[in-house]
């Protein structure tokens, strides 16, 4: 039995050139799985392309537009042509939104900025790839929220409302795939600590909040009330993250499905 825990696997990553997307990326190629890699700018997609080759990774890129349903399509379904099959499919996708304004002064654009654009690209990504995965070869979808879904704070209307419906959406989409053997599990990590020295959007996301605080972002992080706010008082890492996604995508986590995988330092129990 081979140690690698996604051999012969193809795997698609949505938002493949970003922080996240980037480093689960190098860890399914780690693990042998063929991996795909989407997003919007093509030098993020070739650096992360090339740390994967440099480790005699399999890997390929694409330039596509995850709110473009056709573009989707037509990509995943070359990838199904050309690999056979997708087994795996990450959306890590980012949308730059708005936290720390309260209602009086948010915007209806900037209150569904995120709920609009999380949850669109979860829809077109996931339509996308079912349609290639189980029939008798097991599939997984893995999706990205955050803590906001359960929180109950001033400031992230629309953070924390599109939060909650990742996960509502993750959790229903596995009940309408378990039929076709088609696992869906949510991973919900903090924010993650090294992300912003990485090039993650969340640097800017944080800034509102760690100027009210007095702080650089990276203080607001190691810190401040983030890490504070944790049972292990500590956020997770880039490796943490990715290597949980490695994990919950093969077939050692075959029994989970339509549940969330809580990465938040104990800033919440379920």
């Amino acid at each position: 039995m081979s140690g690698l825990l996604l051999e012969n696997k193809n795997a698609v990553i949505y938002g493949g050139g970003g922080a996240i997307g980037g480093a689960i990326a190098r860890v399914f190629a780690r693990e042998g799985a063929r991996v795909f890699i989407a997003g919007r700018t093509q030098a993020k997609l070739d650096a992360v392309a090339r740390d994967i080759a440099a480790a005699s990774g399999t890997v390929e890129t694409e330039l596509v537009d995850v709110f473009d349903q056709q573009a989707v399509e037509k990509h995943a379904d070359a990838i199904a042509a050309t690999a056979g099959s997708i087994d795996i499919a990450l959306n890590a996708v980012s949308v730059v939104h708005d936290q720390g304004t309260v209602l009086a002064d948010l915007s209806l654009d900037e209150f569904m900025r995120p709920i609009d654009g999380f949850l669109r690209t979860l829809f077109i990504t996931s339509k996308a790839v079912a349609r290639h995965m189980g029939r008798g070869r097991p599939g997984v979808i893995l999706t990205l929220s955050e803590p906001g879904a359960k929180l109950a704070v001033g400031g992230i209307l629309g953070h924390g409302v599109s939060a909650a419906g990742k996960e509502a959406f993750s959790r229903l989409l596995a009940a309408e795939l378990a039929p076709d053997g088609i696992r869906v599990v949510d991973i919900r990590p903090h924010a993650v600590v090294d992300a912003p020295a990485e090039g993650s959007y969340t640097k800017d996301v944080f800034q509102q909040f760690a100027t009210a605080a007095g702080q650089s972002v990276q203080e607001f992080l190691d810190e401040g009330g983030m890490a504070q706010g944790t049972l292990l008082k500590r956020l997770p890492t880039l490796s943490e993250v990715a290597e949980t996604a490695a994990f919950l995508a093969s077939d050692r986590a075959g029994a989970m499905t339509g549940t969330v995988a809580n990465l938040s330092g104990g800033a919440l129990v379920d």
